[in-house]
């Protein structure tokens, strides 16, 4: 696999996820990057999240399961700014918020991909993905959409790290196709591709696998832990196929019916009686 080379997008230095490790190099999680705590959602009378805590520590995979409904997406949508809770807050490298703006997620390397797709299905891959460099444009929408002068040579700065992901994501024979045109799992990549333009230090992940076979979620696997292990970047994974979480997680944090029934290491979770009769059951 070709990973991404550094890249200089106008005087903007190259973010986390284009710093590979060296090769052989261990592991290693750092101090906690985000914290939850308190998080209660409501939506009328319907209790989405209650006091809900738990944190993410830097460079590993943390994942949030539950049965459906539990509120996973929702505790999502509040570390991403879709969704303002009700209590609580989340406190982001040190910096404490109440609610969280989008915009302003973004600008703090925080992306995030959706389990439904939101792709523009009549552009191609690459024009897809380079809408995820727009936090970086500095010259207006006029001036984009003519390509002139500082416009234009901004374009092909962002256009050649594009490319990189293109290269990255193994999706290079159809970086001119339709995303419209292309099979599920494929636009799955597109998707995780758009996330990866913004340089993120934190990767927000709402089932990146759901409808895939066998041999995408393998494909899908290998480019999260490429992510996490060779750039670094801290990963939240929502995702329900077990076996996947398990091999993946450093950590999983369990909801059900919007509460935390269960956190710790996957031996621990799967261990958990509480998590065993509500979710996993006695076979798992």
């Amino acid at each position: 696999m070709s990973y991404i080379n550094p890249v200089n997008c106008a005087d903007r230095p190259a973010g986390a996820f284009l710093a590979p490790q060296e090769a052989g190099q261990t592991k290693k999680i750092g101090d906690v990057i985000l914290d939850v705590r308190n998080i209660s959602l409501r939506f009328g009378g319907v209790k989405a999240l209650t006091d809900i805590s738990f944190d993410v520590r830097e460079h590993e995979v943390r994942s949030i399961i539950g049965p459906n409904g539990a509120g996973k997406s929702s505790m999502l949508n509040c570390i991403n700014g879709v969704y303002a809770q009700q209590e609580g807050s989340i406190t982001f490298r040190g910096r404490t918020f109440k609610h969280m703006n989008s915009r302003a997620v973004a600008e703090m390397g925080i992306a995030r991909t959706f389990q439904n797709l939101a792709l523009f299905k009549g552009m191609s891959v690459i024009e897809n993905i380079m809408t995820g460099r727009n936090l970086f444009m500095k010259s207006n929408l006029l001036l984009q959409a003519l390509r002139l002068g500082p416009a234009g040579r901004e374009e092909v700065r962002h256009r050649e790290f594009v490319e990189h992901i293109v290269d990255f994501l193994e999706i290079q024979q159809h970086r001119s196709t339709p995303v419209g045109q292309l099979p599920y799992g494929l636009q799955k990549r597109v998707d995780l591709g758009r996330a990866l333009a913004m340089e993120p230090k934190m990767l927000l992940l709402d089932e990146p696998m759901a409808g895939m076979n066998v041999e995408e979620k393998q494909d899908m696997c290998r480019f999260i832990l490429d992510i996490n292990d060779e750039f670094g970047t801290t990963v939240v994974l929502i995702e329900h196929d077990m076996g996947v979480v398990m091999d993946i997680s450093d950590r999983v944090v369990v909801l059900d019916y919007g509460k935390k029934i269960g956190d710790g290491t996957p031996d621990e979770v799967r261990n958990n009686e509480d998590v065993i009769n509500a979710y996993l059951g006695n076979s798992h």
